[in-house]
């Protein structure tokens, strides 16, 4: 069973967010080849809804959090809506965030080990899952017990060493936050506030950072000029064309991007703004 097609760009909506049938149908006319829905439980009814009210686009969690997410309910989400609608769902795990979780969250990787062999145990097809990696082990496990990874919060430069963990073949899936103002101070005012929290409070994150060469003082909350400016793309449509498609140079196979909006914005707006500026539809579901 094949991994579904994702194109060269995807959007990704977290699960606050609480994105309708109808932005995955205005997405999909667009020419995105994925919408990732974070946050999602078990029971999958956004995205069952999401691909419902579609036909083409692939629908993926980013992510089903294992802590909270029974593995056999997840399992028997994806068998269903695998029978109404083969082909278009593509399954996203990851342990999230390790504060919260009480000791059980001390071993993550054995968590994750155990929660893929019931997935495994329930049918739910290697080539149909991805998972949440940043660190080198992770990514090895996602390697070796998927179809690849999907990192959050992360740069360009991140995808040259997890490709050579992955190696060829395996889907390197990466978010990147984008905000459609050119004016620095003016996109770092909206931008800042989606990464300093939480992610500047957890140590997944901080330390994935840190590992790609920001210091101590870049990841203090609320994160410096530079760290914002790498992890938030903005600037005129060329630019964020540049920085997204830089993720595609260095390593990854498809770029989530995540717009960041004011409460003012007229959204599905935003969304043609964005493909306009990656020239979508012309490569609309074509893989990698």
């Amino acid at each position: 069973m094949a991994t579904p097609e994702l194109g060269r760009f995807g959007i990704w909506v977290g699960g606050r967010a609480n994105p309708t049938p109808e932005l995955a149908y205005h997405l999909e006319t667009l020419g995105f080849g994925a919408l990732w829905l974070g946050g999602q439980p078990a029971g999958l009814a956004l995205v069952e809804a999401a691909i419902a009210n579609t036909s083409t686009i692939t629908v993926a969690t980013g992510i089903v959090n294992i802590w909270t997410a029974d593995a056999r309910e997840l399992a028997d989400s994806y068998h269903r809506i695998e029978a109404a609608h083969p082909g278009r769902l593509l399954v996203g795990v990851g342990v999230g965030h390790p504060e919260g979780q009480g000791e059980r969250a001390l071993k993550p990787y054995g968590a994750m080990v155990d929660y893929l062999d019931v997935l495994d145990d329930e049918g739910v097809p290697l080539d149909r899952r991805v998972l949440a990696a940043l660190g080198p082990r992770m990514l090895e496990l996602a390697r070796d017990r998927s179809a690849g990874a999907h990192p959050y919060l992360v740069t360009p430069s991140y995808n040259e060493s997890a490709r050579a963990i992955l190696g060829a073949g395996k889907l390197l899936a990466t978010e990147q936050r984008a905000v459609l103002r050119e004016d620095a101070e003016e996109a770092r005012e909206l931008g800042r506030p989606s990464v300093d929290r939480p992610y500047l409070g957890l140590r997944n994150y901080v330390n994935n950072l840190k590992r790609l060469g920001y210091s101590a003082e870049d990841v203090e909350s609320p994160g410096s000029d530079r760290l914002i400016d790498d992890l938030v793309v903005y600037g005129d449509d060329a630019a964020i064309e540049a920085r997204l498609s830089a993720h595609l140079r260095a390593g990854a196979d498809h770029v989530a991007v995540q717009l960041v909006q004011a409460s003012d914005d007229d959204v599905p707006a935003g969304y043609t703004h964005l493909a306009r500026a990656l020239g979508l539809p012309r490569d609309a579901g074509v893989q990698g």
